[in-house]
């Protein structure tokens, strides 16, 4: 089983992490060519590429300029499931896996990036922001990241799956669309997390992150295999339900 997360853009540059044998991003080459076309954008071109405060486009601009691989932490290079600190990885709380989770976790976890494409969760990276939507042109021919990207991501997936093995995707749509899962031929399922309100069923979205994260920890630290397992999911109060669901969409709710 591979699970999908996307990464958050709220990070913890000070938080501790264990001493194991840390990994190297796999498409490091890709990455340094995004931060050689980053780098040479002034802070106020990255507010309007990116979206963000004149504050965040100056620290990104900094970030991009020192930017460095390593392959030990230092500093500024960390592992990237301890880096992140969003409401996915609060849910995770990956801090909390014992030795043999944190080896399940590297085996099984993916988190998709725009700047590093397909992260492991010891995978060593430096502090960044780029979103997976942003309009970045790169050359003619090539003006976003999902370009850029390609078929990369995918093909590097199902290359380390079995035929047999299931993607549980737990990743945004912004990030999900990066994977082409029309091109996979195993078996693709999406968990959504939704809260009764007002009298419907409605996806809360700072819940439905939390939520993500934490069917990712269920997942690893319960060892399961079958994806059909995940049907007995009650953690934080959610259940299935089977007629809000689809064959690649299983709807949770509380």
């Amino acid at each position: 089983m591979k699970i999908l997360l996307s990464p958050a853009k709220s990070i913890d540059e000070q938080g501790e992490f264990p001493l194991v044998n840390f990994s190297k991003p796999l498409f490091s080459k890709e990455a340094k060519q995004l931060v050689l076309r980053l780098k040479k954008m002034k802070p106020i071109e990255l507010m309007d590429l990116m979206h963000v405060s004149k504050d965040i486009a100056e620290l990104n601009s900094i970030r991009y300029k020192n930017w460095h691989l390593s392959d030990t932490p230092t500093d500024q290079v960390k592992p990237a499931g301890f880096l992140f600190s969003g409401e996915v990885y609060r849910g995770l709380d990956i801090k909390s896996f014992s030795e043999s989770e944190l080896d399940r976790a590297q085996h099984t976890i993916r988190i998709l990036s725009g700047m590093y494409g397909l992260l492991k969760p010891l995978d060593l990276i430096f502090p960044y922001r780029l979103e997976m939507s942003t309009k970045l042109n790169l050359d003619e021919k090539m003006n976003n990241l999902y370009q850029f990207w390609g078929e990369k991501l995918s093909k590097n997936l199902l290359a380390e799956m079995t035929k047999d093995e299931c993607v549980v995707n737990l990743a945004s749509t912004e990030y999900s669309k990066a994977i082409i899962v029309k091109s996979f031929k195993n078996k693709v399922v999406s968990p959504i997390f939704k809260e009764f309100k007002n009298g419907e069923y409605k996806v809360v979205m700072m819940y439905a992150k939390h939520a993500r994260g934490k069917m990712a920890q269920f997942i690893v630290s319960n060892n399961i295999h079958e994806v059909e397992e995940l049907k007995k999911y009650t953690e934080d109060g959610y259940c299935y339900m089977d007629q809000l669901s689809s064959d690649n969409e299983w709807v949770f709710v509380r």
